[in-house]
């Protein structure tokens, strides 16, 4: 069997280089150039092989050196799946069969940072650049969160990046509750102490908002540690301290759903306890490392909640 010859004269040896994944398909992953011709070969030699074995869905990953096979790839069937600075991925489904092959990353996930001071002020900015740009609309700090960062690191730095208000630094922590807290530098310490809370209080779901894709924005109550602004220049126009009656008084706010709930989320927060989301860390079976879970802390018995963490 290890010298039987496959279609176009591409012995079992010469097939691809594939893993199997966890959903009966393989995955053939590039390192370096490879001949379009000796490709071509190679790749029907391994989809026949494939086939006879089973196999579903095929996932290439070619990096950008290896641009050079994409055509022939779409040639024998595959198609576009995704792509990233360094890499294109295509996919092919080979059963006569419904395609379950997952789609791409649906959602981009946005935070708004309510940050509000003692003096019942509102830290706000102006945009230099998006659709408010030039309208003299004070808004609250708002940013995408990065691949691989938390929604409260997110709104961490978003908040320090546009105003260069100082939300955290190796010495302050955020708490999820009475004995678990974080700062932003993802260290867990058991501490006995009054906390601050970082909070989620809302969160708002769109769809095709950028490229065909869905949105989830994640509204963060944040509380100041310091209060000396320097704003970014490139993408903020103005920030300040603006009362909450005068940011809530703009006729934009009054005439935009989403900004008059931040008002009320804001105020209801600052003077009846708004019960807001905090993260806790977690580890699963689905997680491959610590993980964070959102949830209402107040409403679950302590012991119980320490006995999970």
């Amino acid at each position: 069997m290890e010298k039987l010859v496959f279609q176009n004269g591409v012995k079992k040896d010469q097939l691809l280089s594939a893993v199997n994944d966890d959903h009966g398909g393989v995955i053939v992953e590039f390192k370096e150039p490879m001949d379009p011709i000796v490709f071509q070969n190679m790749l029907k030699a391994s989809l026949s092989k494939w086939r006879l074995q089973g196999k579903k869905g095929v996932w290439i990953k070619l990096p950008i050196e290896c641009v050079n096979l994409v055509e022939t790839a779409v040639e024998e069937g595959f198609w576009y799946h995704h792509a990233e600075p360094h890499y294109l991925m295509l996919v092919y489904w080979i059963p006569k069969t419904e395609n379950t092959i997952p789609a791409n990353a649906s959602h981009r996930v946005g935070i708004g940072a309510i940050v509000l001071n003692d003096k019942r002020e509102l830290l706000v900015v102006q945009e230099n650049c998006g659709r408010l740009k030039g309208t003299a609309v004070w808004k609250i700090p708002t940013g995408v969160v990065e691949e691989g960062e938390d929604i409260f690191e997110g709104a961490i730095r978003e908040v320090k990046e546009e105003t260069g208000v100082s939300l955290s630094n190796t010495e302050v922590s955020y708490c999820t509750c009475d004995r678990y807290c974080f700062s932003k530098i993802r260290r867990f310490h058991l501490l006995q102490i009054d906390t601050e809370f970082l909070e989620v209080l809302a969160f708002r779901q769109t769809h095709k908002a950028l490229f065909e894709k869905s949105d989830l924005f994640f509204i963060c109550m944040m509380r100041p540690l310091s209060f000396d602004i320097q704003k970014q220049d490139l993408e903020i126009e103005a920030a300040q301290w603006m009362p909450i009656e005068e940011y809530e008084a703009q006729p934009f706010v009054q005439k935009h759903v989403l900004f008059k709930y931040i008002v009320d989320l804001c105020l209801t927060k600052a003077e009846r306890g708004y019960p807001g989301f905090t993260p806790v860390p977690i580890t699963s079976f689905f997680d491959a490392g610590a993980s964070f879970l959102y949830l209402n802390n107040d409403g679950l018995n302590d012991e119980n909640s320490a006995a999970h963490l």
